[in-house]
């Protein structure tokens, strides 16, 4: 249930009243105002709700979206109405915000609008992929099908992603903690070597560790200017990178950068094949599967190429000769789609096309972890070295001059 704060008249008296109602969708409490015998003149959902609402709509994870679709599609298959199907979804889920969703799906559907269209609603929810396999599901008496794709679609997609980020934990953390001791070192040890250093005359300090100390000194005394600094970097770079130019950036970095241009790679390669194997199955139209899987890969480089191909394609020109040759687009792709083109099996080799590269992610994130973790032992090891060395240094010079 959904608290709504409304407004109504008293037909009988004129007066106007505003109070809250508890209802699973905004038509459900229209009719309970109108129970009261009230004209209801404006319903919101309480203010509680519209925070929830708009703070967490990305908050909605993509295992509750999975588990909905699989829901949804069983329950439909088995043969229940749309909206007693979408209300028993919602009673069973455990996301809040997936929940004020559906309610207003549910209630844009009990109006008379199309499932396809009440979701395209929320876009920050339900993204164009889905939004077109439900209209191709609902054009086609297939809903529970589309449905289930959309499942399958979803899980490989977050897969993908988990192995991604899986494979970038391990680096980001053994840099987080060579930095913890850095500042540590900067912070605590060197500041008490130059103290010592302090009431020895004629005692110099080595190179290494005077550079290391003013470094040290400016972060003490000066660290309000780094915090400054690192934030200003921060907040242009992020605003940077969401411009054209900064997006056209990363992207391109994200393809070429060593090592992790392959994996990102392939992991688009599978994106695009997953995706254009879920909208060909659901009875998309080629040129609008091009559109959308466009949108979905999320890398303008490969949406440019897919662009370039959608036009040559609605000039007549077979799909596998429209990208084939692009650099975008690793060699197995254009081969693959040409042999489905052939054979008529289209689906069926994007599927294939799929699993391939899924398989070569899992191979990649492997890869990369072997890589990465002697590069880091070298790079920490050549650390640890600097720090020693401005530490001992200082302490083998005071043990000559002693000893001289």
């Amino acid at each position: 249930m959904l608290s709504y704060r409304y407004t109504a008249r008293d037909p009988a008296t004129g007066e106007y009243v505003k109070a809250n109602v508890e209802a699973e969708s905004e038509l459900a409490a229209a009719k309970l105002i109108r129970k009261e015998g009230l004209v209801a003149i404006d319903i919101q959902l309480a203010e509680k709700g519209a925070k929830g609402v708009s703070s967490h709509f990305h908050k909605v994870k993509a295992k509750d979206k999975v588990l909905f679709s699989r829901q949804l599609s069983t329950l439909i298959n088995a043969g229940l109405p749309l909206v007693q199907s979408l209300r028993s979804v919602s009673e069973q889920t455990q996301s809040k915000p997936l929940k004020i969703v559906l309610a207003k799906v549910i209630g844009d559907v009990e109006a008379g609008s199309t499932l396809s269209a009440a979701f395209a609603k929320h876009p920050q929810v339900f993204n164009q992929v889905y939004i077109s396999l439900i209209a191709a599901g609902e054009a086609s008496g297939t809903l529970d099908k589309a449905l289930e794709r959309l499942a399958i679609q979803q899980e490989k997609d977050a897969e993908l992603i988990s192995k991604i980020r899986g494979a970038m934990v391990y680096p980001i953390i053994v840099l987080l903690v060579m930095a913890g001791v850095l500042g540590f070192m900067l912070v605590k040890v060197l500041p008490q070597v130059q103290t010592l250093y302090e009431d020895l005359p004629g005692a110099n300090l080595p190179l290494l560790t005077r550079v290391l100390l003013a470094i040290s000194n400016f972060v003490i005394h000066q660290w309000w200017i780094v915090l400054i600094i690192v934030g200003l970097l921060v907040f242009f770079g992020t605003r940077w990178a969401r411009t054209l130019g900064g997006k056209r950036a990363v992207d391109l970095w994200k393809m070429k950068a060593w090592p992790v241009g392959p994996l990102f790679m392939k992991m688009y390669m599978a994106r695009f094949a997953r995706t254009a194997t879920t909208l060909v199955a659901s009875g998309v139209p080629l040129l609008q599967v091009l559109q959308i899987t466009s949108d979905a890969i999320n890398n303008i480089h490969i949406q440019e190429s897919i662009t370039k191909a959608a036009d040559k394609v609605k000039g007549g020109k077979a799909l596998s000769d429209s990208i084939a040759n692009d650099p975008n687009f690793l060699v197995l792709v254009p081969n693959m789609v040409r042999i489905g083109e052939q054979s008529g099996s289209l689906e069926a080799m994007l599927a294939k096309t799929a699993e391939y590269y899924e398989k070569e992610v899992d191979d990649e994130v492997k890869s990369i972890s072997t890589i990465i973790e002697p590069v880091l032992m070298v790079v920490l090891g050549v650390v640890a070295f600097i720090i020693v060395a401005a530490v001992l240094l200082p302490i083998y010079g005071l043990a000559g001059q002693s000893f001289v």
